[in-house]
């Protein structure tokens, strides 16, 4: 049995909230550069221009890529093997999330009220998914969301006979309402199966794998194709001005469901997607 101390936990989850909002991933980056040279629109070019400028201003001078500094996400897969020691591990989640959105000097955006809505002013709690899993490491994801496009995120409870063009119906319908809100070029993530609320928490899942990775199914692989090349035809575009980079990828995950029910959930991030893993 392996002993990990709630300090360790803290530390790491203050320091991946600051680094997640400073430094984009790679694959993202990428994607960005690559959308840059591909982007046949004049305007369109030249916003994907400003955003290559803020990410490499964001990294030089360490402060945020976007004001919306989002609401931290986590996904926490802990060890069966692993006895942790301490304070609770959701206190210690979120010490984690105060201490780096105060340090990183990230804005707060929690209410701690949906409808009084006064401001928590540390920016807790956080969303946190756990799972347990065989080992002895904890493996933590943090990730941001910022609320612009998270707004614009839509769930279906579709019937089985809708099938495969259904879903894909499904996503565009979401991306072509959500238009320039939620601040394209976007990065989709599907949940397909599971119940209504699990659909959701495989959508918010998706954004978090490289987009260069696509599904290990191959059926699935296909529709994430044919999804992002549908997206860029809607002429979206960067900014919501017209062009063809109007998604850098279209991640899809997938649970088994019930007889009666085809869930899917299009959970819209910008191109801000920030997420960042460590394992300790």
């Amino acid at each position: 049995m392996r002993k990990i101390h709630t300090d360790v936990i803290i530390s790491n989850i203050k320091e991946m909230c600051i680094e997640a909002n400073y430094h984009l991933s790679d694959d993202i980056e990428k994607a960005i550069n690559r959308g840059t040279k591909e982007e046949k629109s004049i305007l369109g070019k030249r916003i994907l221009g400003q955003l290559e400028e803020n990410m490499l201003i964001a990294k030089e001078e360490e402060i945020p890529i976007c004001q919306d500094t989002g609401m931290a996400i986590i996904f926490i897969k802990v060890g069966q093997q692993v006895a942790i020691e301490g304070i609770s591990l959701e206190d210690a989640i979120n010490e984690g999330i105060r201490q780096g959105y105060k340090e990183g000097y990230l804005r707060k955006s929690v209410v701690l009220d949906p409808l009084i809505r006064e401001n928590t002013k540390d920016n807790t709690p956080g969303i946190i998914h756990y799972e347990i899993v065989p080992g002895e490491n904890i493996e933590i994801t943090v990730a941001p969301k910022g609320f612009g496009s998270e707004n614009m995120s839509r769930i279906y409870m579709l019937k089985p006979a809708d099938g495969i063009e259904g879903v894909k119906k499904a996503v565009l319908e979401t991306v072509r309402l959500a238009g320039p809100n939620a601040c394209p070029p976007i990065v989709v993530g599907v949940g397909i199966g599971g119940s209504f609320e699990k659909a959701a928490i495989l959508s918010k899942k998706a954004l978090t794998r490289n987009i260069e990775t696509s599904s290990s199914y191959e059926h699935i692989k296909i529709i994430e194709d044919e999804l992002l090349e549908e997206i860029n035809k809607l002429g979206i575009g960067p900014g919501g001005f017209g062009g063809k980079i109007t998604a850098l990828g279209v991640n899809i995950e997938v649970y088994p469901t019930h007889i009666a029910a085809l869930p899917v959930a299009i959970n819209i991030c910008c191109h801000v997607n920030r997420h960042l893993s460590r394992i300790i």
